[in-house]
């Protein structure tokens, strides 16, 4: 929890994981802590789990909050710890955020709730009652309008950051670029930002974002995390050839829902010991599997397999 006090000094890379199963469906914490201490090796600028990657939704509360605490103990204070809290209730929301704050996080990602199609009063209600709970934690809002049906607007985002000093920033998951500087004009450059749009990552950084918070870091997080080194560095040019580089992996990742294709190639790779993914999602079909083929070897030299060093 050593960056709780300084939210600003978290940026860069943030791998959002994916909650690995085994192949008889349950909690597989063994490949979860093998996949953290990957994350770690790789250059990874922090990791989260408990976001739309990892399956959330499809997970009892008990075994979110066990996969966080093994998040947390392989983290320590090496990099930061930013995990998914966000549930389609408050009152679970409130249970996973007061046990990821006891666990050491060093901020909280809330997705806005989902299924409810709440208006933007909803909204600010919503997260003006998780803020207050939990003044000395850093709260992130979580957009991501195609998994939720609602999208907060810049000016709600702007009235919670001015109600709340521990609301300090967003992850936005829009396709909508202009909303990106819309909320970063209202809520002022300070306010922190990331991307979890793969192929807004690096624009986002031209604006004053952060960094990013990509799913496409489960697959090559050593490449996705000198992307934002690169630009940071002031060597643009080295950065949008990884973006490039990086983009049949993109597009693999969504070849059918993720995060079924990332585990499809993270258990080929040998990195998770099972593709499993829980219901409703399935494994890729047939179709499926070549197109994810074809697109892994258009980037076969940016994915490490297990027991070689990233």
């Amino acid at each position: 929890m050593r960056f709780r006090s300084d939210p600003a000094s978290i940026r860069g890379s943030i791998a959002p994981v994916v909650t690995p199963f085994t192949a008889e469906g349950e909690l597989d914490t063994d490949s979860l802590r093998a996949l953290v201490r990957w994350q770690k090796e790789s250059g990874s600028h922090g990791v989260s789990i408990g976001g739309s990657t990892g399956e959330p939704s499809a997970q009892s509360l008990e075994e979110r909050v066990t996969a966080m605490r093994v998040v947390a103990e392989e983290l320590g204070d090496a990099i930061p710890f930013l995990p998914g809290t966000g549930a389609v209730t408050l009152k679970h929301t409130l249970e996973l955020t007061d046990e990821a704050r006891k666990l050491g996080a060093d901020l909280a990602l809330v997705i806005t709730p989902y299924y409810s199609r709440p208006t933007q009063e909803g909204l600010f209600a919503w997260y003006d009652a998780v803020a207050r709970e939990f003044p000395d934690l850093p709260i992130v809002i979580y957009n991501v309008p195609s998994r939720t049906a609602v999208d907060i607007a810049p000016d709600t985002v702007a009235k919670l950051r001015h109600a709340h000093d521990n609301i300090v920033g967003i992850k936005e998951t829009t396709k909508d670029f202009e909303h990106f500087s819309h909320v970063l004009h209202k809520c002022g450059r300070d306010f922190l930002m990331w991307s979890g749009i793969e192929l807004l990552c690096l624009p986002l950084l031209a604006i004053g974002g952060r960094g990013f918070v990509s799913a496409l870091a489960n697959l090559a997080p050593a490449a996705v995390a000198r992307m934002y080194e690169l630009y940071v560095e002031g060597d643009h040019e080295g950065a949008i050839d990884l973006h490039y580089r990086l983009h049949p992996l993109v597009e693999l990742l969504f070849v059918e829902t993720n995060p079924a294709p990332a585990k499809h190639v993270l258990a080929d790779l040998g990195r998770i010991s099972s593709a499993h993914v829980r219901p409703p999602l399935v494994q890729p079909t047939p179709a499926g599997l070549e197109k994810i083929n074809a697109l892994r070897a258009q980037a076969a030299d940016l994915l490490v397999p297990s027991g070689v060093n990233a």
